[in-house]
């Protein structure tokens, strides 16, 4: 099994910025990629961000220009988040492709962290 823990949600106010972490740990073999999505109250989970084991990235368009992530090892991954908006509101969860020792690919989750950002 694979764990993720995140950190570093918050309230701020609109313009502020927010840095959130995910560390993976447990059975992991190789993770392939991870990412940050997020769910407002109300509102399907939605992609934020991902990267590759290659540094590939991908970001919804609500968020380029304003979001980065960056893996900061083989089993880390942090999320930059600056000029942020009162709509950016809305529980984030890390995201990992990993296989464990033995097994096939699996799509693992966080508990999820609050971001609030005040008008």
């Amino acid at each position: 099994q694979v764990q993720l823990v995140e950190s570093g949600g918050g309230l701020v106010q609109a313009g502020g910025s927010l840095r959130l972490s995910c560390a993976a740990s447990g059975s992991i073999f190789r993770i392939n990629a991870m990412g940050w999505y997020r769910q407002a109250p109300g509102k399907q989970r939605e992609l934020v961000a991902t990267i590759n084991n290659d540094g590939r990235t991908n970001y919804a368009d609500s968020v380029k220009g304003r979001f980065a992530i960056s893996r900061n090892n083989a089993k880390n991954t942090n999320l930059q988040m600056i000029a942020l908006k009162p709509e950016d509101t809305a529980v984030y969860y890390c995201n990992a492709h990993a296989l464990s020792p033995g097994g096939p690919e699996n799509d693992y989750w966080g508990q999820g962290t609050q971001v609030t950002v005040s008008s």
